[in-house]
C-alpha cells in the first residue's frame, strides 16, 4: 500500500503542485522571479512525493513509482533549465544557448507532467486492483 500523506503534508503538496503551475506560467510571460517560484514548488512537491513509499510487492505498482521519480528529476532540471534560460545567465555563447537552453525547459516540463498525469491513474487502477485482491 502507498503510505498516505496526512493533512499538513498534503497541504504542501497541493501548494507546491499550485507553485509549479504559478512559476511556470509566471515563466511564459516572462517574470523574473518565476523561477525560484517554480523551484520551490518543485521541491515541495518532489519531497511529499518522496514521503508517499510503497511497501507492497506489486511490479507494476513499483514501476509506476520509478517514473513518478523520474518525472521528479525532470521537474529539477526544468527548474535548473529556467534558472539557465534568465538571460543566458551561465554564460554559453549564443549558439550553444540558442540550441540548447533558450525555452527548452518547456519540453522537460511537459514530459514530466504526462509521465505524473499517466502515472496518477494508472496508480488509481493498480492499487484498486491490489485492494480487491487482499
Amino acid at each position: 500500500m502507498i503510505k498516505q500523506l496526512n493533512k499538513v503534508e498534503n497541504a504542501i503538496f497541493i501548494a507546491g503542485a499550485v507553485a509549479i503551475v504559478a512559476g511556470a506560467v509566471a515563466n511564459i510571460v516572462n517574470v523574473s522571479w518565476a523561477p525560484y517560484l517554480f523551484s520551490m514548488g518543485v521541491a515541495a512537491f518532489v519531497l511529499m512525493q518522496f514521503k508517499q513509499s510503497y511497501e507492497g510487492t506489486s511490479i507494476s505498482i513499483m514501476r509506476l513509482r520509478q517514473m513518478l521519480i523520474f518525472s521528479d528529476v525532470l521537474f529539477i532540471a526544468t527548474a535548473f533549465l529556467m534558472f539557465a534560460n534568465q538571460e543566458n545567465m551561465f554564460g554559453f555563447n549564443a549558439l550553444t544557448y540558442a540550441q540548447y537552453i533558450h525555452n527548452n525547459w518547456v519540453v522537460t516540463l511537459f514530459i514530466a507532467a504526462l509521465l505524473q498525469l499517466y502515472s496518477y491513474f494508472r496508480l488509481d487502477k493498480e492499487i484498486a486492483k491490489e485492494e480487491k485482491k487482499s
